[in-house]
């Protein structure tokens, strides 16, 4: 019989850590062959960006990612209605 530490416990309940957004943009890229013009720029600057902690420049994470959201209503598709849920709960 194996005993779970408190540390392995505590993992185990630990809310899943968010992606990384370049990992984010990365799948976007990946998936949407022509991006609308006005998401090119953010979703650029997500290919520099790790959490929602950082900045691109003197914009933050938090900004890059809803302006993103703002112009990526022309990405649809399984991938797009996953991928966009993931950005909305790190806004959150």
């Amino acid at each position: 019989m194996t005993h779970l530490t408190k540390a392995d416990l505590m993992a185990l309940y630990a809310p899943p850590k968010p992606r990384p957004i370049c990992n984010i943009a990365a799948e976007i890229r990946a998936d949407w062959a022509k991006p609308y013009f006005g998401a090119v720029p953010y979703l650029s600057a997500m290919l520099t960006l790790y959490s929602i902690n950082d900045f691109y420049g003197c914009d933050s994470a938090r900004s890059v990612l809803a302006y993103f959201l703002a112009n990526a209503s022309t990405w649809r598709g399984p991938t797009a209605r996953r991928i966009k849920t993931e950005l909305k709960e790190m806004l959150k």
